[in-house]
């Protein structure tokens, strides 16, 4: 289980522990992630949530273990950074798929395929340019 904190910092010992190299034969496992835990999985996590820059890769360059990005807790009170104008923005820099979600909403991923579960506030986006006036 992997839950919040600093994405980047999660993916670095996650890398050096060895346990990312595990992982892919772990196949009847669940991986349950909240908020860093989740994006973890990520190719990406984006400028936004960048909080500290690990020594491998000082990127935004999470494991990569879904085809995804993720803005985590859409929409959530008292995070001003997290509306839906914000998360657009978010997902213009990523360039790749990515799922903007609340804390009512989780997305499943069996065998490459993800599944959104949610009772709450989700958007999917697509990775391409938005066109603008449309």
């Amino acid at each position: 289980m992997g839950i919040g904190g600093d994405a980047l910092y999660l993916a670095y010992w996650m890398r050096q522990s060895g346990l990312l190299a595990v992982l892919p034969s772990l196949r009847h496992m669940v991986w349950v992630g909240l908020s860093a835990g989740s994006m973890v999985m990520a190719p990406k996590v984006g400028n936004a949530f960048i909080e500290t820059k690990p020594p491998i890769t000082g990127d935004d360059h999470a494991l990569g273990l879904v085809d995804f990005s993720i803005f985590p807790h859409l929409d959530h009170p008292g995070f001003d950074e997290n509306t839906m104008a914000c998360a657009e923005r978010w997902a213009a820099e990523i360039g790749g798929p990515a799922y903007a979600i609340d804390d009512q909403t989780a997305i499943q991923v069996v065998e490459g395929k993800a599944t959104i579960i949610t009772e709450g506030n989700w958007r999917y986006f697509d990775g391409r340019p938005s066109k603008i006036g449309s």
